[in-house]
C-alpha cells in the first residue's frame, strides 16, 4: 500500500492544521531550513518586508513527518497549497526523507524555497535579519514573534538551530519590550 508522507520543518511541524495517522521527527538531506523567504503577506508587506523560513539548498534539516491517510491526502494537499504557497514562493518537491524514530527511509511532500522567486531573500547577513524581523508584521502578526515562537518550539523538539538561536538572543529585549 502506498503511504503518504508530509515533511514540516518550520510551523507546520508543531500546527500542522491537518488530520493525520502518525507523526515523527525525520531529517532531510540536500536541504536546510533558512529565514530565506521575505513576507510580504504573513509576516510582512511588500513595503515592509518580514522574513519567515524557508527549506534551501544545501544541508540537511531535522523537521516533523505526517503521514497521512489515503482517502485524505487530496484535501491535505489542497490545505497545505492554499496556506504554503499564497505567493507561489515554495515549489511543492517530493523528498527522502528518514524518519528518525523507525529509521524507515521514505519519500515527502515538503516546500521548498523557489530561489528565482522575487521573496527569496538568500542568505542574510545578522544585521539584515534583524531588521526584517524587527520589522515585519503581516496578516499573522509580527515577525519578531514568529521567530520567538519557532526557536521555543525547535527547543521543545531538541532541535538546535544557531541562526535562529543568535537572532532570538538578539531580540529578546525587543520582544519584551512590545509586549509590555
Amino acid at each position: 500500500m502506498k503511504q503518504f508522507w508530509i515533511f514540516g520543518y518550520g510551523s507546520l511541524m508543531w500546527r500542522p492544521g491537518f488530520d493525520f495517522l502518525h507523526s515523527e521527527p525525520a531529517l532531510v538531506h540536500g536541504h536546510h531550513r533558512r529565514l530565506c523567504v521575505y513576507s510580504y503577506v504573513h509576516r510582512g508587506t511588500p513595503e515592509q518586508p518580514g522574513l519567515v523560513l524557508g527549506l534551501d539548498r544545501g544541508g540537511s534539516c531535522h523537521g516533523m513527518a505526517f503521514q497521512i491517510a489515503p482517502q485524505c491526502w487530496e484535501e491535505t494537499i489542497a490545505y497545505l497549497r492554499a496556506r504554503e504557497q499564497v505567493t507561489s514562493v515554495y515549489v511543492e518537491m517530493r523528498k527522502t526523507i528518514r524518519l528518525l524514530s523507525s529509521g524507515a527511509i521514505t519519500d515527502a511532500t515538503t516546500y521548498v524555497v523557489d530561489r528565482n522567486h522575487v521573496q527569496y531573500a538568500g542568505a542574510l547577513g545578522e544585521n539584515a535579519l534583524m531588521e526584517h524581523v524587527s520589522r515585519g508584521q503581516g496578516i499573522s502578526g509580527r515577525c519578531i514573534d514568529y521567530v520567538q515562537n519557532t526557536v521555543e518550539h525547535l527547543r521543545a523538539m531538541k532541535i538546535y538551530d544557531p541562526t535562529l538561536e543568535c537572532l532570538a538572543r538578539r531580540l529578546a529585549p525587543q520582544a519584551a519590550s512590545r509586549s509590555s
